[in-house]
């Protein structure tokens, strides 16, 4: 069974949520993406303004409509943010200016853009009123994880009975100093007989031993995301991105320039698999069920869909 991504932002120097995506471009880039071997992905569209995501969204949406190949490779839209936690450390890259809590009405013209293909959203629970909008999504059959966010305990198990079923990149859309029990990486890890856990394994969003542990502890429930951006594929060089001049080193680790955070990850899933087989001693097997098989049971996609 192929790999299949819940979080792709771009590849091979295309990015998914650029202003002027072409037709050329979006089959470049899913041509780069299913020759690398994955079978299928999530395209990205990360927080920016509102009329700029749905235009982005609208885009995307417009140029696969057109292309098989495209068709064939995104299986849907993942939305994360603009609800999502402004809190420095918690925001990671994402534009302080275009976060905002959770409306109702803002997401469902996010919705309205991606014209049915919106598969899965990432939220801050904190920020969304009564989970009214978690609500809705799970109405829509939309699956809804938190990320970007300090939930407290309370505040995960309400969004749990409100629907949500996952958490975006654990470790990761956090401060790097937070109190030493009590901390959203503790709480998730809590509530992981309910929540499908993902995961960067690029040995820089998680280092290698944490990783271990964390895998071990998710289980059954542990999946892996590339977090691809543009620069994937492409290996170390300089690069914009949207807001941002990266530079990608030899690790192809994505950073800010002041080197306060990172910026999603250059790394193919080839580099992954790699990396887990390396790094970890993992099994063809263990590696299969955390690249292929939990992605599409966390989307309820039957396991032969995207095979």
């Amino acid at each position: 069974m192929k790999p299949f991504d819940l979080q792709v932002n771009g590849y091979g120097g295309v990015d998914f949520n650029q202003d002027d995506l072409t037709f050329a471009q979006l089959e470049t880039v899913c041509a780069a993406i299913a020759r690398d071997g994955v079978g299928g992905i999530l395209a990205t569209i990360i927080t920016e303004q509102l009329p700029l995501m749905e235009q982005r969204i609208r885009r995307l949406v417009e140029l696969r409509a057109i292309s098989p190949v495209a068709q064939q490779l995104i299986w849907g839209l993942h939305i994360e943010g603009p609800f999502i936690s402004p809190r420095d450390g918690y925001r990671g890259a994402h534009p302080l200016d275009a976060v905002r809590p959770a409306e109702l009405d803002a997401m469902k013209r996010l919705l309205e853009a991606g014209r049915g293909l919106v598969r899965y959203v990432t939220l801050a629970p904190e920020h969304d009123a009564n989970f009214a909008v978690t609500k809705y999504l799970a109405a829509q059959g939309i699956a809804i994880a938190a990320g970007h966010s300090d939930a407290s305990f309370d505040q995960l198990r309400g969004a749990i009975d409100a629907g949500l079923t996952l958490y975006t990149h654990l470790g990761n859309g956090c401060p790097g100093q937070m109190a030493r029990h009590d901390n959203i990486v503790q709480r998730v890890l809590s509530l992981r007989e309910k929540l499908w856990i993902t995961f960067i394994a690029d040995g820089a969003h998680i280092p290698w031993f944490a990783l271990r542990n964390y895998l071990d502890l998710a289980g059954e429930r542990a999946v892996i995301v590339t977090d691809a951006i543009a620069p994937a594929g492409l290996g170390p060089g300089s690069y914009t991105l949207g807001r941002w001049d990266l530079q990608i080193g030899d690790d192809l680790v994505a950073r800010s320039p002041d080197g306060s955070h990172l910026v999603g990850s250059a790394l193919s899933m080839l580099g992954v698999i790699e990396r887990l087989t390396r790094e970890l001693n993992l099994s063809s097997k263990r590696i299969e069920q955390l690249i292929s098989v939990n992605p599409r049971r966390a989307l309820g996609i039957g396991e032969e869909a995207i095979a």
